[in-house]
């Protein structure tokens, strides 16, 4: 569907909002009232990256009727052929790609999924804008704070509708939680906890490199990273705690947590920054990124305080993750499962937990199909200014982790008063790959 024709679709059939996130096309799919929309009017979707989130988002956005995939694209040969056969089954007839540059020269596609590992974020949603393709691109959105402003600017210069996979923003019982915040029942709330505890992740072994698996495009796959030898813990899932591609939990988890935790506190960016941790639970495995930090956040009248740990589930509050908004008169402990207050003693009265009734992605990719079609920019859930406020948070922590001080932010000049922070503004480009230049 050409943009000239999507004001002439606004009164399309009302989106469906499925049920579970989950990491296969559902069977339900099948019985999808698509015929309720004219094929000429549904949004002709591609996904790049379809080994793990940009398959999900994919499952989760053709449960609107409005949409249909047309185009996959993977450098994993095996993924890709997985993927489109799994599709096929659906009775989906998808494009294949392997170099997501020509997938962008479709003129048939109206928008694409980015779930590449996060070192690509930048380069594939930039060019994706350039070529006039709305964008639902996973978190974090950039891989580094200039990456994140590079970002912005070109959904800024190209007017396309962007969502940032922060589906926790489309999720009821968070935005519930966040107005009780707001309602300032809780007196004044001078600190902030946000945590991640990941009993479920264990040491990676320390491997050997090797040969890349056949139908892999090792080269591709690298990109801007530094060139190293095939590593099979670098690849897929693992890369996430590796510096060369990602930023560990606080880049994994950090983003989705502290993005409320700044939502709640109505927090911009923070007068300093200072963290300390390690590789305590496994300081001899294979990852980079620590498994033990936490990090403080400190803002004119609050601090807000994240805690990371690997090998253990038993977190503040009795839960392996949340956000805990700590006022004068109470606590309201928020996580995905649901929400409630804690009341200081004759204070306030305590409220029981609220529970989540609904499926936060679902209703994420929900809202963005909506707005590629009403080209209402601003009824996005989590555009591109909330993915680079939390991308750039989170990369704060890991700045102050990386120098071992505490790091102060000069919000006027965009940057650090120390030296050795601002080294790591952006990430370093190999392999002839160059930071996007984007002029709005």
């Amino acid at each position: 569907m050409n943009h000239s024709r999507r004001n002439f679709i606004r009164s399309a059939s009302t989106l469906m909002a499925g049920a579970g996130l989950v990491s296969a096309l559902p069977a339900s799919l099948q019985a999808l009232p698509l015929r309720s929309v004219a094929a000429s009017d549904r949004l002709n979707i591609a996904a790049i990256g379809i080994n793990g989130m940009g398959w999900s988002d994919l499952t989760a956005m053709l449960k609107n009727p409005a949409a249909q995939c047309v185009a996959l694209c993977d450098v994993d040969k095996n993924v890709l052929d997985k993927r489109v056969a799994e599709l096929s089954q659906k009775g989906i007839r998808v494009k294949a790609y392997s170099d997501y540059r020509k997938l962008l020269e479709d003129k048939n596609i109206d928008a694409v999924i980015i779930g590449t590992p996060d070192h690509w974020h930048c380069l594939q949603m930039t060019d994706a804008c350039s070529a006039g393709k709305d964008v639902y691109v996973e978190k974090p959105m950039g891989n580094s704070i200039i990456e994140c402003r590079a970002m912005v600017a070109a959904q800024q210069k190209h007017s396309r509708a962007v969502q940032v996979g922060q589906w926790q923003r489309s999720q009821q019982h968070f935005k519930d939680a966040i107005d009780f915040v707001h309602s300032g029942k809780l007196g004044q709330v001078r600190l902030v906890k946000a945590w991640a505890y990941m009993g479920w992740m264990k040491s990676i072994p320390v491997k050997p490199d090797s040969t890349p698996p056949a139908g892999v495009d090792y080269k591709s796959w690298l990109g801007p990273a530094t060139t190293r030898p095939f590593n099979e813990n670098r690849f897929h899932f693992n890369f996430r705690w590796y510096w060369d591609y990602a930023g560990g939990l606080m880049t994994d988890w950090g983003v989705h947590l502290l993005d409320y935790a700044l939502l709640g506190m109505k927090a911009g960016a923070p007068k300093s920054v200072m963290a300390a941790g390690g590789k305590f639970a496994y300081p001899d495995d294979a990852a980079e990124t620590p498994d033990t930090l936490t990090t403080v956040y400190e803002y004119d009248h609050f601090n807000i305080q994240w805690e990371q740990a690997t090998g253990i589930d038993g977190g503040p509050y009795g839960r392996d993750h949340g956000i805990a908004f700590i006022g004068n008169n109470g606590t309201l402990v928020l996580d995905r499962g649901g929400w409630e207050v804690i009341p200081e003693k004759g204070k306030m009265e305590g409220i029981s937990r609220q529970k989540s009734v609904d499926n936060g992605l679902d209703l994420h990719t929900k809202n963005f199909v909506e707005v590629v079609k009403s080209r209402s920019l601003s009824d996005l859930h989590a555009p591109v200014q909330v993915g680079a406020l939390i991308a750039t948070t989170a990369q704060m922590g890991n700045i102050a982790y990386r120098t071992g001080k505490k790091i102060y932010w000069d919000n006027q000049k965009g940057q650090f008063t120390d030296n050795d922070a601002n080294k790591f503004l952006a990430a370093p480009y190999h392999n002839g790959y160059k930071l996007p230049n984007v002029i709005g």
